[in-house]
């Protein structure tokens, strides 16, 4: 086993990471940029090294600059976290050329599922269903293809993921347009414009299995997950199992299997997440796979008793997997929510900022992986997730109210961020119903995000910031008055700042 690793990545993800490493008796290095010198992963890990300035391609993206901060710590392996070089075969080629262990696959498996076109033929190759479609490499093949699939088709990025370069083309006269914007969008993004063609599913499920693989052939799936709450092809929530009607056990044996089978076609080792878009009949269909840990790993962690971080670890070491698929049981339901600085009312632009104010909630089958505290910078140069919230209760019911309750516990004052959002979706009818797919938030906009006819626990939420707010205006106020010779401060917030509280009920 390492007695070393570097954690390549930052944020509540590094953290998470760390955690596990100093449960197996593995010494952590983090890296950071010049923006991250007082992020938490920092101060979490054993040593740190600064890998160069704020902007990510300067940074966290920079190879040489993570290659050298391995050979000064003496790490003797690389954990990459999700985003950044996770998903690079340059990457985990340079750290084999420097002698250091990738805890991931291998870069031919990292190829292979990469790009989009590449990934659909290898599983057509191996009996995997996927949506039909067709590379193309010009308007006029684009327009034929589409004509002989039936409208509405998607156009897709060949290479990255995120929702970037996705366009949804419901009649033939918007094709050439968002062909355009599509390939524009991708080379952007990704520095690859080339862009394909699959036929839409209409209303679909977002389902994904988590598969485990070993080094020795051992490969098996962990259930799935519904990652069907999505703004703009991007998820905001998750939970397992689904709670779709048609996805019962014995669907989810089959997708399962599926996935297993998508994995050793590509010979893959250490935790991967098999995509599928399921249609409302239960016919589901391949749409990629992502060869490294999920931001959404947790629940299925909470439903199965197994931390992957460990698993990922054992693996890249050499270990088997020492288990069985009949061996994995599931228990109870999880639901996890994304916590972002933004705000959902001007369409989920970020909100950067520093946090002032930071309380997180607590008690029986809560989990919140966070890389934030009060005082902390949310930087305008990443990804702005502040936590990822879970839950964990016997039944959905129990824990669709357990998130309720979480949620109104969920303090952040300074910046803006998704929580009254996830208040609404969890008092939604359709959503405590199980009825949803990927387009769910944009048919619900008003209700979801203009804060219409906010319920009691969306109320609550309210009343706890305001609270919040209201003492630290008061520690404020005394530690001013203290400064200035005037005696102490006063012993709470304002009685009027309350009343107006009050009048929130």
């Amino acid at each position: 086993m390492f007695e070393k690793v570097l954690v390549a990545n930052r944020g509540e993800i590094a953290c998470r990471v760390i955690r596990t490493l100093r449960e197996m008796g593995i010494r952590s290095v983090a890296v950071y940029s010049e923006a991250d010198r007082d992020a938490l992963h920092v101060r979490m890990a054993d040593e740190a090294y600064c890998v160069g300035p704020a902007a990510s391609s300067e940074s966290y993206l920079v190879i040489e600059n993570l290659i050298d901060a391995c050979k000064k710590s003496g790490a003797e392996a690389v954990h990459p976290g999700y985003g950044f070089l996770s998903e690079n075969a340059a990457f985990v080629r340079a750290c084999k050329d420097a002698g250091i262990t990738f805890i991931g696959p291998e870069p031919e498996a990292m190829e292979a599922m990469g790009s989009k076109t590449a990934a659909r033929e290898k599983m057509i190759a191996a009996g995997v269903p996927v949506v039909p479609g067709v590379n193309a490499g010009s308007v006029e093949e684009l327009q034929k293809a589409a004509d002989e699939l039936g409208y509405p088709v998607m156009l897709k990025a060949s290479a990255g993921g995120g929702g970037k370069g996705m366009r949804l083309v419901e009649k033939p006269e918007d094709l050439a347009g968002a062909y355009e914007r599509a390939r524009s969008e991708a080379k952007s993004a990704f520095g690859d414009e080339t862009v394909y063609l699959e036929k839409a599913i209409v209303q679909p499920r977002h389902i994904e299995i988590q598969v485990l693989g070993d080094k020795h052939g051992g490969c098996v799936h962990l259930f799935e997950r519904d990652c069907s709450i999505q703004r703009r092809h991007q998820k905001v929530v998750e939970e397992t199992p689904s709670p779709a009607e048609v996805c019962d056990d014995a669907l989810v044996a089959k997708m399962g299997e599926v996935a297993v089978r998508a994995a050793k076609a590509v010979d893959y080792h250490g935790a991967g997440t098999v995509e599928f878009l399921m249609a409302a009949d239960g016919s589901f269909y391949f749409l990629e796979m992502n060869t490294r840990l999920q931001v959404e790993h947790p629940i299925t962690e909470l439903i199965t008793g197994m931390d992957l971080v460990r698993e990922q670890v054992r693996v890249a070491a050499g270990e088997p997997l020492g288990y069985t698929q009949d061996d994995i049981q599931r228990r109870g339901a999880a639901i996890q929510c994304r916590v972002y600085a933004e705000d959902p009312a001007t369409g989920f632009l970020p909100s950067p900022g520093t946090i002032e104010v930071l309380r997180q909630p607590h008690g029986p089958g809560v989990r919140d992986d966070s890389g934030a505290y009060g005082g902390a910078e949310i930087p305008s140069f990443y990804d702005p997730l502040v936590s990822k919230l879970c839950v964990w209760a016997p039944t959905r019911e129990l824990a669709v109210q357990r998130m309720r309750r979480a949620l109104t516990e969920y303090v952040v004052t300074g910046i803006q961020t998704n929580l009254p959002f996830h208040l609404r979706l969890m008092e939604h009818e359709e959503f405590v119903a199980g009825q949803y797919d990927t387009g769910f938030i944009d048919r619900h906009r008003d209700a979801l995000l203009k804060g219409e006819g906010l319920g009691a626990e969306a109320r609550a939420l309210t009343i706890a910031a305001a609270v919040a707010q209201a003492f630290r205006d008061a520690d404020a106020a005394k530690a001013a008055q203290g400064q200035n010779g005037q005696g102490p401060g006063q012993a709470g917030p304002s009685p009027w700042r309350m009343g107006a509280i009050a009048r929130l009920h």
